[in-house]
């Protein structure tokens, strides 16, 4: 009994000590509502549903090869692998896809309990620690019940010597006495022997399989490759342990759980859950007209670009702000209308297809950026742009590396500005020189110092130079013989003497020289 007891507390105390009992309780029940999320089943479903061809010629192929080698046998081979789990959750995506907007919350709430549960778990390997030394124990247990029960139940006999003081009473002082129970002793303790062995090989075998394996360490390489979800990562220290020993009941479970650690599939899902919170009658609501008269969407702070915006064809602008890994997908081709976007701070990727569309059809871009992440690259393609406005800090500074790369792609840009700290008007904006119709730059304040390249935009019809800190009128201006519009409000002016020099600027027919400290006027 004494045996049993140490046993059974050695077996349990991991259950118990809180230090691994609250990690256990914690994984198990994450695990259960994993398994049984609807989420799931979808996300693997739908996986089932894009490689669905692509298995089908790959079925179509083996069944080819086994008919001519092995006849119907050959289709059994490997059936009972780990990597046939697949088969068993191939469901019907009608009845997979309806995920309605509370289990989609559920699915949302358990993506953050898993990562904060595995950034918890990993850090230590006091289960893995603990398993060990309790089995370690067992086995010490097992050995030494063994060795000494095997050397004692020899000696359980039936007949045993007496020696009894009572040679006054009998005249016999030794006697030969029957142990009545000596039988059925001996008969429970082989009995007890034969199941503490058995019990003992197990925790040899466990022993065996904690330092033959490495249990700290786990990889979803075979999830991967079967459900084609590439970015589950692999888990290590106490999280890879509990996913090993889970494994040794059903593999199900671990690969059902892996859907939870995928950043795809939880995009995926908050994908969905912005479908389903901002539907085309919602969104339709908060249209607007702006101030070029361009019905526009404006959409600010959310977590990504709701599928649903593609159906409102007539969208004819786009304003989304403070949004980060937004992705625009080639739907956006559905807008045939759309001709403006405006980015203000948000990190924006694009689908190729999309890409292609854009570079049609755009006509405005407007970018607010407050670093390098925020400034699209892909802008520099949109050959139909004809505006193009640009608020954020470029800087010169190779440390800060906020700089325009070349615009020589934009053929069609007719207006430029920018709102920005440059010392110099940026060299990016000579590429286009030859066909600009009009260039601002509002400075907020630092000086503009170079502006040698302003002669170069001959075709240059509207000018602003805002708050650039000018003492004087910039000479190159003079050169700009179409200039029909000059705006220098905001600067530093003292003197306009330069003014005779407009004489050469026929066209010229407004100037705007407010907020200045002039103080003589020829």
């Amino acid at each position: 009994l004494i045996h049993t007891l140490v046993f059974m507390l050695c077996s349990n105390f991991w259950f118990k000590f809180p230090g691994s009992s609250s990690k256990i309780e914690h994984f198990i029940s994450i695990l259960g509502k994993c398994f049984d999320s609807p989420w799931t089943t979808r996300a693997l479903s739908e996986v089932s549903g894009e490689d669905s061809e692509e298995k089908d010629s790959r079925k179509n192929n083996l069944s080819r090869s086994t008919t001519t080698q092995s006849g119907p046998e050959g289709s059994l081979v490997n059936s009972q692998s780990l990597k046939s789990i697949p088969e068993k959750f191939v469901v019907d995506k009608s009845t997979a896809g309806a995920l309605d907007k509370k289990e989609g919350e559920q699915a949302k709430a358990l993506f953050e309990k898993v990562k904060k549960f595995r950034l918890h778990v990993e850090e230590g390997d006091i289960l893995y620690a603990m398993y060990v030394r309790q089995t370690v124990l067992k086995v010490i247990k097992f050995l030494i019940i063994i060795a000494y029960n095997s050397a004692l139940v020899s000696k359980v006999q039936f007949t045993v010597d007496c020696d009894v003081d009572i040679q006054d009473m009998t005249g016999y002082k030794n006697f030969s006495c029957n142990h009545t129970m000596a039988h059925l002793f001996s008969k429970l303790s082989f009995c007890y022997l034969c199941f503490v062995s058995i019990y003992g090989l197990t925790c040899l075998y466990t022993l065996y399989w904690l330092f033959y394996r490495s249990l700290r360490e786990y990889s979803f390489e075979y999830v991967r490759q079967e459900t084609g979800i590439d970015d589950i990562p692999d888990v290590k220290n106490d999280f890879a342990f509990m996913l090993h020993m889970i494994d040794q009941y059903d593999p199900l479970y671990s690969k059902r759980f892996a859907v939870f650690l995928s950043e795809v599939s939880e995009n995926k899902l908050k994908q969905l859950n912005l479908n389903n919170e901002w539907t085309p009658d919602k969104l339709r609501q908060k249209l607007q007209t702006n101030a070029q008269s361009r019905l526009e969407l404006p959409l600010v702070m959310l977590s990504g670009l709701p599928d649903t915006v593609f159906e409102i064809t007539e969208l004819q602008a786009l304003k989304l702000e403070i949004m980060k890994n937004v992705m625009i997908p080639a739907t956006v081709a559905q807008l045939d209308s759309l001709q403006e976007l405006s980015l203000h701070q948000c990190s924006v990727k694009i689908h190729s297809a999309a890409l292609s569309f854009l570079k049609d059809n755009l006509k405005v871009l407007s970018v607010k950026f407050d670093d390098i992440r925020e400034l699209p690259p892909w802008m520099y393609g949109l050959r139909s742009l004809e505006e193009l406005y640009l608020v954020g800090s470029l800087s010169h500074d190779i440390s800060k590396n906020v700089t325009l790369e070349s615009l020589r792609d934009l053929k069609s840009l007719k207006i430029l500005s920018i709102k920005s700290n440059v010392t110099k008007i940026p060299q990016a904006v000579v590429d286009v020189a030859s066909h600009l119709q009009k260039m601002c730059i509002h400075n907020d304040g630092t000086k503009l110092v170079m502006l040698n390249n302003l002669k170069k935009m001959t075709n240059l019809t509207e000018l602003e130079l805002v708050h650039c800190d000018l003492e004087r009128i910039p000479h190159a201006v003079f050169s700009l013989l179409s200039l029909q519009e000059l705006d220098l409000k905001e600067n530093n002016l003292k003197s306009i003497e330069e003014i005779v020099s407009f004489q050469h600027l026929r066209k010229l027919t407004v100037l705007k020289l407010w907020h200045n400290s002039i103080t003589y006027i020829p």
